[in-house]
């Protein structure tokens, strides 16, 4: 299934590369539509057969699991290419990059902690969203404090783990808490979604808001339980190419296997939701 997968990947870049070689040769006839700079359509330009060296990409915490199975394919589609990730807490790698961190990619969890580095034009063009997600409450296995919505993590005695405020997943679980005039202490706050998660995990904590995917991810470890309120606090997550990045071919390749149909099949299969 894997290397069938890899060979549409190929297939789709080749045909990709096609349609740039032609782009290419149109806009020697039009030198005016030369400035057009965004990701979408650089990311068509980026599909050269002859893609090598290392592409470094900082993304969401969440997107751990998705982006590892999209880079092992990347690397078999493009033989001499290697790709690698620092995934965390979208605000503390946003400003990794705008500290001077040398990365090719960005993709965060909220077009919020993406204009940390588009306002401090470290972006090459402008970010794209590529997928949403939507929160959910995790409980221990066979949910044993019957947990069944939003107002139920408000119960004296539980112990409830939030991302911090200043990233993306606690910033929305806070944008559903407000919409529902609900106040909860929790016992802790964590630097990004995977931490919360281990938490409850380790059964240091009897539950935590955080995304439907990492739910999914962790599999038996975890009982995930929805609640209405999530549908008002819904995250986009934009991806772009960064100005001074190193192997920047390799990264609108990079980039455009993310938004490609079989890009989207990887992310959708996760639990993301549809840009």
């Amino acid at each position: 299934m894997k290397t069938r997968y890899a060979r549409r990947t190929r297939r789709t870049l080749r045909v990709a590369g096609a349609g740039a070689a032609a782009l290419l040769a149109l806009s020697a006839c039009s030198s005016s539509d030369s400035d057009d700079s965004s990701v979408k359509s650089d990311t068509s330009s980026s599909a050269s057969p002859e893609l090598t060296g290392t592409v470094t990409v900082f993304a969401a915490a969440s997107l751990k699991e998705s982006f590892t199975t999209l880079g092992k394919e990347f690397e078999e589609a493009h033989p001499g290419t290697k790709v690698t990730f620092s995934f965390g807490g979208s605000d503390t790698l946003a400003a990794s990059i705008t500290g001077g961190a040398p990365a090719d990619v960005f993709a965060s969890a909220s077009p919020k902690t993406m204009a940390i580095v588009t306002d401090a034009k470290d972006a090459s063009g402008t970010p794209a969203t590529f997928a949403r997600n939507q929160l959910e409450i995790a409980t221990l296995p066979g949910n044993p404090d019957k947990i069944a919505s939003l107002k139920d993590l408000t119960k004296s005695g539980l112990k409830v783990v939030l991302c911090d405020k200043t990233v993306p997943c606690g910033a929305a679980a806070q944008k559903a808490l407000d919409a529902s005039g609900l106040k909860l202490t929790p016992v802790s706050y964590e630097q990004d979604v995977k931490s919360a998660l281990t938490k409850v995990e380790l059964k240091e904590a009897d539950a935590a808001v955080v995304y439907k995917t990492d739910v999914n991810a962790a599999g038996d470890k975890v009982e995930g339980v929805d609640f209405p309120e999530s549908a008002d606090a819904i995250n986009d997550y934009p991806i772009t190419l960064l100005k001074d990045a190193p192997n920047a071919a390799a990264a609108k390749a990079f980039i455009a296997l993310v938004q490609s149909a079989e890009g989207q099949q990887v992310l959708t299969a996760a639990g993301f939701l549809k840009p």
